[in-house]
C-alpha cells in the first residue's frame, strides 16, 4: 500500500544511499515525456526537503529542456535486492550549469564525474513509498567506464562542442539552456 510523506525520513535517506540507480521523469507543457536512468554516485540528499543530482553528458538533454519550461520532476528509486520498495520524490526542479554561481560550490559535493553538464536541485513536495513487489531482483556488478573514456578522448573543448551540437535542443526542438 502506498504511503505519502511531506519530507524524506531517515529511513528513506538510508534507502537512497544504498541505491546504485535512479530514474528521473520530466515533461514540458507539450511534447514527449522523458524518463532517464541515472547512476554513477551522482545523487545527494541535501536535507529532508531537497535533493541534488549531477547530470553527465548523454545523447540528449531532455531533462534540461523540460525543466526550463515546466519545473515538475519525479525521481524514482526501486529496490532490486532485499525488501521490495519503490520510493518516489515529487517536486519542483531547477538546473544549475557550470556557468552559474552555485556550480563550483555544489559540484565539489559530488565525486568527479566526466563531462558533468548540470546539477539539478529538486525541492520536494511529496515523498511516496509503495510495495515494489513486482520489481525483479538484479545484481549490481559495477559502474560502466565508457563515458569516462569518451570524455577523456574528446577533451573539454570537444565535450563543449558536443553539447552545442547534440545537447542544445530537445527531441521536440526546445532549448536546453546548455
Amino acid at each position: 500500500m502506498a504511503k505519502q510523506f511531506d519530507t524524506l525520513e531517515p529511513g528513506h535517506q538510508s534507502f537512497i544511499a544504498e541505491q546504485k540507480i535512479f530514474f528521473v521523469a520530466t515533461a514540458g507543457q507539450e511534447g514527449l515525456v522523458n524518463v532517464s536512468p541515472k547512476g554513477m554516485e551522482s545523487f545527494q540528499v541535501v536535507n529532508e526537503r531537497c535533493v541534488r543530482w549531477l547530470n553527465v553528458t548523454g545523447s540528449g538533454n531532455e531533462t534540461a529542456a523540460h525543466v526550463l519550461e515546466n519545473r515538475r520532476m519525479t525521481i524514482m528509486f526501486c529496490a532490486f535486492e532485499g525488501k521490495p520498495i519503490i520510493l518516489r520524490l515529487y517536486g519542483m526542479a531547477r538546473a544549475v550549469h557550470p556557468r552559474d554561481a552555485e556550480w563550483s560550490q555544489w559540484v565539489s559535493a559530488f565525486p568527479a564525474l566526466p563531462a558533468a553538464r548540470q546539477i539539478f536541485e529538486l525541492d520536494i513536495n511529496m515523498v511516496q513509498t509503495s510495495c515494489g513487489m513486482g520489481v525483479p531482483f538484479f545484481d549490481y556488478r559495477d559502474e560502466r567506464d565508457q563515458l569516462k573514456h569518451w570524455a577523456e578522448k574528446k577533451g573539454t573543448a570537444g565535450v563543449v562542442q558536443y553539447w552545442s551540437d547534440k545537447n542544445s535542443r530537445s527531441l521536440d526542438g526546445k532549448p536546453t539552456g546548455t
